[in-house]
């Protein structure tokens, strides 16, 4: 792979990241104060919604850093090693672990709420859609470079 579309790609990894840091930090104490404002009668669940957000942003910002670091061993010719077989699994882990803490979300939620809850479901089932694909793509590309790893380490044993 050329060097300007690693570049590229550590740019959106970068993009990414700001962009969710900064919802972390301005859009979700807002939208959780505003629900509470609107719906005084659930206004205690502000905060553990702001605390399972920032809890769920934490293996996607790992999730991210993994993909960057990926990133830098293509750049350095280290594709095929250990070190992308380590960044795979853990992407593969956090991208599971995200998608365990959404459906507990969707359990609460279809428990505990009220009224309209069809939307939070349906976007909670997108999200759990999108990262077993995430978690599937990273475990097939995981085993595949560990095979890679291993011939690569029996020439070298040959040799």
């Amino acid at each position: 792979m050329n060097r300007g579309a690693t570049f590229f790609l550590k740019g959106v990894i970068l993009l990414i990241g700001i962009v969710a840091i900064a919802l972390c930090i301005f859009w979700a104490p807002e939208i959780a104060s505003r629900d509470a404002e609107a719906h005084p009668e659930t206004a205690y669940l502000q905060y553990p919604f702001l605390l399972s957000a920032y809890l769920l942003s934490i293996p996607f910002f790992i999730a991210l850093y993994k993909a960057f670091k990926l990133l830098i061993y293509i750049d350095k010719n280290k594709a095929f090693s250990e070190l992308s077989v380590r960044a795979l699994k853990v992407i593969k882990c956090c991208a599971i672990t995200i998608s365990a803490l959404i459906v507990a979300g969707i359990i609460f939620v279809a428990i505990y709420m009220e009224g309209d809850r069809a939307g939070v479901i349906a976007m909670g089932l997108y999200s759990t859609f999108a990262l077993s694909v995430i978690a599937t793509f990273a475990g097939v590309l995981q085993r595949l470079v560990h095979e890679v790893v291993e011939i690569k380490s029996e020439n070298d044993l040959i040799v």
